[in-house]
């Protein structure tokens, strides 16, 4: 055994790891529980059963690390098994909206069977991306499935929908909403019936045609914003 092997399995190791862990626990349920900004770090550090004030501040820096740690906990597992589904679909070669929703939903719907925080994993990841200003990039970091879905996903849209309406984010917000309802009651028996559901809603959505008065107000705020001024409305 190397000196580091030696090192990284020492009780001091472990211990710090176990409190790592710990207060990665007690923030993603008071993350859930009270919001991401609505959880103080002495209560996290309480829950956590930590008399060290520093222990937050050592193993992640501030509340941004911490809420990175919760996401870097449960995202890994999500990202994996999207991606093989993705790579499934690419497989097959046949254009497939519902299986394409399904490689959305899927993924983070197991979280709900996870006992080691996947619900409260939904939570605070429909919150953020539901804000008013969404922290879209805490969620989709660089290496994140996010982005072969979407390259898969938009030539199956109106154009509109991805260059001017956005509705693969609306699909992702929508999604997790759902998600997080879900995860914040009672735990089911089968959460297998509710998951298909929302694959079927989740695909209705990307679906959804621009309608002609829709498309109609978008030529009038374009052409306003071509001229300058207030387009005529008749």
């Amino acid at each position: 055994m190397t000196a580091h092997e030696t090192q990284a399995t020492s009780p001091r190791s472990r211990k710090a790891g176990d409190t790592r862990a710990t207060l990665i626990r007690a923030a993603e349920q008071l993350f859930a529980a009270k919001g991401v900004d609505g959880a103080s770090l002495n209560e996290i550090k309480r829950a956590a059963g930590q008399r060290n004030a520093m222990a937050l501040q050592y193993h992640f820096g501030d509340r941004a690390g911490l809420l990175r740690a919760v996401l870097d906990k449960h995202l890994p597992a999500v990202d994996a098994q999207r991606e093989a589904l993705l790579q499934q679909y690419e497989d097959e070669g046949a254009a497939d909206l519902r299986a394409l929703a399904a490689a959305l939903v899927l993924p983070a719907a197991a979280k709900l069977a996870d006992p080691d925080g996947g619900r409260a994993f939904l939570q605070v990841v429909a919150e953020l991306l539901n804000r008013p200003e969404p922290l879209v990039e805490v969620v989709v970091t660089k290496g994140s499935s996010i982005h072969p879905w979407r390259r898969l996903v938009e030539p199956l849209l109106a154009p509109e929908s991805s260059a001017v309406f956005h509705t693969r984010f609306t699909a992702m917000r929508f999604c997790h909403a759902e998600l997080a309802a879900r995860a914040a009651a009672r735990p089911r028996r089968d959460d297998r019936l509710f998951t298909s559901r929302l694959v079927d809603l989740v695909t209705a959505l990307l679906a959804a045609p621009v309608s002609e008065r829709t498309a109609r107000l978008l030529h009038e705020r374009d052409r306003k914003g071509r001229t300058g001024r207030q387009a005529p409305t008749h």
